[in-house]
């Protein structure tokens, strides 16, 4: 048996005292002020993350608490970037980085790692850097391909984005990007687990053995509120997944044989 190869991933978001202007580098003076990270292992979301505030060496652009809601005021308190610089490291040191418009915010991080007194390698060089905005920007070239839009294109409820946040964006973009790059790998939740047995058959009298008792089966019916309430739920599940529901799909398809 071979063992399982572990791939780590880190999404991550952050928020910034400002946007710089006409699209130019972080140099012109801006910090970060908040990073948000989910830890993702072999596309399961394990529970871990990474959430901190940071107390920038300037004020926050009125512009910026517009989007993030962050204020100088909350900022007054929490600690500056050098003193949580190697408790982010060691987060996502090593793990692949999915971030939206990556330059962005990788842009901001060597920034911020170029001022410590003992600066680190380049995130680059440290991480492996996915930029989900340009996977989306292929997938559905054309197309509105921020958050907000991807979350109403694949179905995923972001009601409780009202404004940006670094946590909460980098769980929507975990989400996103599960979606994107595959969707759900289980139904199930971390502790549920399914018995499974399973037999080998060696010969046809075996089969028949197996099979036999087949006849003996009860089966039960579903009742006419059964199949409404059925048929209600997928209705629901197609209309939230932009009608990438397989199960009517299916239906649809064993109907057009039949008929």
């Amino acid at each position: 048996m071979t063992e399982e190869k572990i791939i780590r991933q880190v999404v991550l978001d952050t928020e910034t005292t400002g946007m710089n202007m006409a699209g130019g580098p972080p140099q012109i003076g801006h910090n970060i002020i908040e990073i948000g990270a989910v830890e993702v292992i072999n596309r399961r979301l394990t529970g871990r993350t990474y959430h901190v505030y940071i107390k920038p060496p300037r004020n926050v652009d009125e512009e910026a608490i517009a989007v993030h809601g962050i204020t100088n005021e909350f900022l007054q308190d929490k600690p500056v970037f050098a003193d949580i610089a190697d408790e982010f490291l060691d987060f996502i040191k090593g793990a692949e980085l999915i971030i939206h418009n990556a330059p962005f915010d990788v842009a901001f991080m060597d920034q911020e790692f170029s001022y410590l007194p003992n600066p680190p390698a380049k995130t680059s060089e440290m991480c492996t850097v996915t930029d989900s905005l340009q996977m989306a920007r292929k997938m559905y070239p054309g197309k509105r391909n921020n958050l907000d839009a991807l979350c109403d294109r694949l179905g995923i409820d972001n009601s409780k984005r009202v404004l940006h946040g670094a946590l909460l964006d980098a769980e929507i973009l975990a989400d996103v990007f599960l979606m994107m790059t595959g969707g759900q790998i289980s139904l199930l939740g971390e502790e549920e687990e399914v018995e499974t047995t399973s037999a080998v058959v060696d010969s046809e009298e075996e089969f028949s053995a197996i099979t036999l008792n087949a006849d003996d089966a009860i089966i039960l019916k579903a009742n006419t509120e059964e199949e409404e309430s059925h048929l209600a739920l997928l209705k629901l599940i197609e209309k939230k997944s932009k009608g990438n529901c397989l199960w009517t799909k299916a239906m649809t398809e064993e109907s057009e044989i039949l008929n």
